[in-house]
């Protein structure tokens, strides 16, 4: 279980931000990698949206939790069954947990692309990191693969 240090709570400049990136994404104003993630509560049904980044790598798609394990994460593991929204356009997906052993990369990448959007969440960690610096640093980061559900599996 992560100890209170392996969340980043965010205050109001935060909340401020994720709002309005969330619009900017639904109106598709945002960057092409950016999406709006809804999830219910788990325990109280209540939705919430929250901008995530998108990354794309060797013909996967990725949601990393640069702030630790945050609300979202808790609520997507108990219901993995989402959508991502971008535009006019609503992707049912499921999301994947992966295994710390396979985030290494993965990390790097999401940070080569956005430490700068990231870099009060993720300490000295960069895309320069080491590989064993970014596998211990693994489990503080839940990452899931994008996996789009056909709307066969969705019956």
């Amino acid at each position: 279980m992560p100890n209170a240090a392996d969340v980043h709570r965010g205050g109001r400049l935060l909340a401020l931000s994720n709002t309005l990136v969330g619009g900017a994404a639904r109106l598709g104003m945002a960057p092409r990698y950016c999406h709006e993630l809804p999830v219910a509560g788990r325990v109280s049904g209540r939705v919430t949206a929250r901008p995530v980044n998108v990354l794309d790598m060797d013909g996967r798609s990725y949601l990393v939790a640069p702030r630790g394990e945050t609300q979202w994460v808790h609520n997507v593991r108990v219901r993995p069954d989402a959508e991502l929204r971008r535009a006019r356009t609503t992707e049912r997906v499921r999301l994947v947990e992966c295994d710390d052993a396979v985030k290494a990369p993965l990390l790097r990448e999401y940070l080569r692309r956005w430490r700068g959007q990231v870099a009060a969440f993720v300490g000295d960690l960069s895309a320069d990191s080491g590989d064993a610096e970014l596998r211990a640093a693994a489990p503080r980061f839940p990452v899931f693969e994008v996996v789009p559900v056909l709307e066969s599996d969705a019956r």
